[in-house]
C-alpha cells in the first residue's frame, strides 16, 4: 500500500491543504499500517508539461489524495487532462477540491467523473478553503490551524471507512477464487470486493456541468522583467512563449497565477481596474468564513 497525492497547486494553497490532510492521514494509519505503507506519499504534481502522464499507473491497494482547485466551480481543463491519462486500476482515490471561499459549484462532479472514468475507485470528498489565489483578500492565511485539525479528523474518519474495507479484502477474494470459471461476468460484479465501486459516494455538483469560459484576468509582464523564462517553464498550460517571456498568450491563459507566484523580480501581476472590479463582485460572497465539508458513504 502507498499513498499519492495527485495535486494541481500553482500557487501553493491546494499544496499546503493536500499536505496537511496526507499528514493526517498517515498518523491515522500508523497505529495498525505503519509497516504496510511507503514512509513518505509520492507526490505527482500536475503542474509539470513534460511529464508523461500515461505512466502513472496505481493499484488496488493505493491511496490517491487527488487534490485541486475550483476554477469557476470547475476542474481546471489542464489537470483534467493529465488525470484523465493515469490508470487508476482500482486505487482508492480522496479527492479534496479547494476554494477561495466562493463556492465549487460542479468541481466535485467533474472530478468524480474524470477519475472514475480513469479508473479509480472515490472513496471520499473534502471541500476546503484556501487563500483566494487572485484576490488574496478573500480568507487570507488559510488553510490555518483551525482548518489543520479539522482536516486531521477528516483524515481519521477516512481512515476507519478504508480500514475496514481492507480488512475484508482477503476474506472477499477467497470467495472470488471459489467461483467457478464458467461463471458470468454479471455474477462476478456482484461479489466483487467492498468499496469497489464509487456508485454508494454521492458529491455535490450538476451534471452537464456549469459553463466556464474563464476569467478576464490574465497576468501581463512589467518593466521590471528580465526575460529569465522561468514563468515561461513552470506555466502549466504553456501560455507564455519560451523565446519572449514578457508576453502572454491570452487564449491559452487558465488564470491560474502560477506566473506571479514563481517570478523572482515580482514582475507579473493582473489589471488593477480588474481586480478592483472583481473584489467587489465576490465581496458579498467572500467575506465570511466557510467550513470545509467532508463527504463519505
Amino acid at each position: 500500500m502507498a499513498i499519492f497525492e495527485l495535486m494541481f497547486s500553482p500557487t501553493g494553497g491546494t499544496k499546503k491543504v493536500s499536505a496537511m490532510f496526507a499528514k493526517g492521514l498517515k498518523k491515522a494509519m500508523t497505529a495498525t499500517t505503519a509497516k504496510a505503507i511507503s514512509q513518505e506519499s509520492v507526490v505527482i504534481d500536475l503542474l509539470k508539461r513534460d511529464k508523461d502522464y500515461s505512466a502513472c499507473a496505481f493499484s488496488a491497494k493505493d491511496i490517491c489524495i487527488v487534490s485541486v482547485p475550483s476554477y469557476g466551480g470547475r476542474v481546471p481543463e489542464t489537470a483534467v487532462s493529465r488525470l484523465s491519462q493515469m490508470k487508476g486500476n482500482g486505487a482508492r482515490a480522496i479527492l479534496l477540491v479547494v476554494y477561495g471561499n466562493r463556492d465549487y459549484d460542479d468541481t466535485f462532479a467533474e472530478l468524480q467523473d474524470t477519475l472514475e472514468a480513469a479508473g479509480f475507485v472515490c472513496a471520499a470528498g473534502i471541500a476546503a478553503i484556501a487563500e483566494h489565489s487572485i484576490m488574496h483578500q478573500f480568507a487570507t492565511g488559510r488553510p490555518d490551524q483551525e482548518d489543520e485539525e479539522q482536516l486531521k479528523g477528516f483524515a481519521e474518519t477516512i481512515w476507519k471507512k478504508l480500514e475496514k474495507q481492507t480488512n475484508t479484502e482477503k476474506t472477499i477474494c477467497e470467495e472470488l477464487e471459489k467461483q467457478t470459471n464458467t461463471a458470468e461476468t454479471d455474477d462476478r460484479e456482484e461479489a466483487r470486493m467492498p468499496g469497489s465501486s464509487s456508485a454508494g459516494l454521492v458529491l455535490p455538483g450538476n451534471r452537464p456541468y456549469r459553463k466556464y469560459d474563464g476569467v478576464p484576468m490574465k497576468p501581463q509582464a512589467g518593466k521590471t522583467c528580465t526575460r529569465c523564462g522561468i514563468c515561461a517553464k513552470e506555466c502549466p498550460a504553456g501560455a507564455i512563449p519560451a523565446d519572449n517571456p514578457s508576453k502572454t498568450n491570452t487564449e491559452s491563459c487558465i488564470s491560474c497565477m502560477r506566473c506571479i507566484a514563481v517570478c523572482p523580480e515580482h514582475a507579473r501581476s493582473v489589471s488593477k481596474a480588474l481586480l478592483a472590479a472583481g473584489s467587489v463582485i465576490l465581496k458579498k460572497s467572500c467575506s465570511v468564513r466557510k467550513k470545509n465539508a467532508l463527504f463519505l458513504t
